[in-house]
């Protein structure tokens, strides 16, 4: 195995023995049994390495990204997207476990600088899947790239009450008002011509 992947792999075990883990270089290196030096070739910063684990992570989890289907409006292949990450969250007991770790792990215990950089690694991971998302779009012209980051802070805060809402009971269906935030909300970020994009 080629030294990177197994870098990539020894970062991925270690997450999934324990999602707060810190990836330091050094606990990286020596799981995958290559120098501090070799995994600094590869991956110059901590940050590097999270990022390249988190978007790898993410495109083994959804590796048909309805993005790049042209075929379609801007809309609604931004609407699919952020399905997407919705689904990944599950409903009901699903959600609710999910949600359950969530406090667990990042909420519950002091924040201290283990669970900060573990969250903030999430929370990258998620701002850098809308922020390609939207970049695609913006290519397009289907909406201006100067407001990109303020849409994709949007976008998560409204993903991620959505996603809280699906652990939550409720009376009326679950799919029905959350394809209509997420339209509301792609509207928003599309601007006037959303419906015609």
């Amino acid at each position: 195995m080629h030294t990177r992947e197994r870098i990539l792999k020894a970062a991925a075990e270690m997450l999934a023995d324990d999602v707060t883990t810190r990836l330091s270089v050094r606990a990286v290196a020596a799981r995958a049994g290559v120098s501090v030096g070799s995994l600094r070739f590869h991956f110059p910063t901590q940050r590097a390495l999270q990022d390249e684990l988190l978007t790898r992570i993410y495109r083994h989890l959804a590796p048909d990204d309805p993005i790049l289907d042209r075929s379609r409006p801007a809309r609604d292949r931004l609407v699919d997207c952020l399905r997407q990450v919705l689904a990944s969250a599950g409903v009901g007991e699903e959600a609710r476990k999910a949600w359950g770790a969530a406090y667990d792990a990042f909420i519950a215990p002091e924040p201290d600088d283990k669970v900060r950089t573990a969250y903030l690694a999430f929370e990258r991971a998620a701002a850098g899947r809308i922020e390609y998302w939207l970049g695609v779009l913006a290519d397009e012209h289907a909406l201006p790239r100067d407001d990109l980051s303020r849409n994709v802070t949007f976008l998560n805060t409204v993903l991620n009450g959505l996603s809280v809402a699906r652990a939550l009971p409720s009376g009326e269906s679950v799919l029905h008002a959350e394809t209509e935030t997420l339209y509301m909300a792609v509207d928003a970020v599309l601007g006037a011509g959303a419906t015609t994009a």
